[in-house]
Formats: structure tokens, sequence, C-alpha cells
């Protein structure tokens, strides 16, 4: 991962929590959290110990299986608001121990307390990019760091539906956007969201990739990433170029096409 996406996630990842979900804090708060969540990160052969209390300390009383669904979360420890983390110092998030949270089953035949580093949102594929080759040349550099970012944006548009900040608030978007795009943000009420090209979303995101015909031309750069909505798919493609106006000249989305519709 290249320094200028590694400092842009390390950005948004700290305005949003320290452990996988932590921004769902306020979400779990007002209700408008996941319904369910998965377990995911445990291999086929193996199960998710759920313990009497949050920590290895405690005995195992159940356990799930690897790819256990429809799983609800009750209460995560540590707790604390977004209010509370914001005033929070680097050393006293660091110092937090890792997070623990209480779930049970659909039919609620089983219950315990799992590290929340195991679960995932139900309906959401994880974004990842694959690893950098060191020998690439600069357009490569350039378009493996256009994944990236709208890797990023993806992961941050997944945590703001649980609480964290939102990618498309004018405050924030200005690390994925283009100045054009926030000001054409500030300036219309979206009607749809442009990440996922719809109102509402419900479904999944494939892996960002560079599009196969023209993954560059002319500094511009076009990433493709599949979106299943609601059950019906379609190809979100998003167009990248260095912002020359800003230290560094890095990368930013100018376009972002949907079936139908472009934004802006």
């Amino acid at each position: 991962m290249t320094t200028n996406t590694r400092r842009m996630l390390d950005v948004v990842l700290t305005a949003i929590g320290v452990s996988l979900l932590p921004g769902i804090l306020s979400a779990e708060i007002d209700g408008h959290g996941p319904d369910a969540w998965r377990v995911t990160g445990v291999a086929a052969d193996d199960v998710l110990n759920a313990r009497m209390g949050p920590g290895t300390g405690y005995p195992v009383i159940e356990t799930f299986a690897h790819d256990a669904r429809g799983l609800e979360e009750i209460a995560c420890v540590p707790f604390f608001t977004m209010a509370h983390y914001s005033a929070m110092t680097e050393a006293e998030i660091e110092a937090l121990p890792p997070r623990w949270c209480l779930v049970r089953s659909a039919d609620m035949s089983k219950a315990g307390w799992v590290a929340q580093r195991y679960l995932i949102a139900e309906g959401y594929e994880k974004v990842e990019t694959p690893a950098a080759d060191t020998d690439e040349a600069p357009g490569d550099a350039m378009i493996r760091e256009a994944q990236e970012l709208v890797s990023a944006l993806y992961e941050s548009a997944r945590l703001a539906r649980m609480g964290g900040p939102e990618p498309l608030d004018p405050a924030h978007a200005g690390t994925f956007f283009s100045a054009d795009v926030v000001a054409a943000i500030q300036a219309t009420p979206l009607q749809a969201d442009p990440i996922y090209g719809a109102q509402d979303f419900d479904g999944s995101v494939s892996v960002p990739q560079p599009d196969p015909e023209q993954p560059m031309v002319r500094g511009m750069i076009t990433i493709n990433v599949g979106i299943e909505n609601f059950g019906r798919r379609h190809t979100a493609v998003f167009r990248l170029r260095p912002n020359t106006g800003r230290p560094g000249a890095p990368l930013r989305i100018f376009r972002v096409e949907h079936d139908g519709w472009t934004f802006p």
C-alpha cells in the first residue's frame, strides 16, 4: 500500500474507531446498527468460541460454526460513544483492550462473548487489494493507488452505515473526491448515493479492479466495482486523476458512473 493511501486510511479508520467495527457504538445506541452479523476469519475446520465473559480468561460455554450467520449483537466492551472516543488521546486509544461482544444465535439457543474481530455485518463482502509488486512501473503504482483509494471509500461507507463518519459529508469527502465533486455535494442535496448508485443499499461489493480495456489513459485511471444491491447487479465506474492543486498531487475521484446516470 502506498504511503499516501496508508496515511489516508489511518485518518479514516482512526476517525471511525480502534477495532474492526468500533464506530457501531453510536449506531447501537440509537438503534440503527446492522440487523445481523456473521462469523468471519475462522477456518472451515474450526469454530468460534463463545465465552462466559469478555476475554480469554473466561470459560468457553458455547461455539459458533465458522460460517454462522444471523447472529444478534447485544452489547460490546469496552463501551464508549463517539463523543468519548473523539476526546481520547492516541495513547488512550492504543491502550484500549481488544473489543468483545455478547452475541446470540437467531433462534436464541446459543449466546456468549466473542472477540469482535471475528464478526462482520451480514451482506458485506470485505474489500481487499492484492499485494503490491515491488518492481511495478510508475503507471502501475498509480493504478494500484487508485484501487486502494476506492477500496478505502467503500470501507468508510460501510462503517458510516454503522455509525461512523460519512464519506459524502463535505467535511470528509475531500479525502476521496476532487474539489469539484466536494463542491457539487455541498451545492445540491444528493438524490441517490453515488457510492452505491441507489437511495438504499442492502447487498455486497466486489474488489475494485482496473478497467480491463483501458485502465489508464492520459493520466485518468478507471476503476470498476461490481455491486449487488437488493439482488440486482451493476458496475460502478470510478474515474480518478491526480489533484495537482494539492501537495503531492494525490489521486482523487472526479466522476462516478452508474447504469443510467453519472455523478457529478
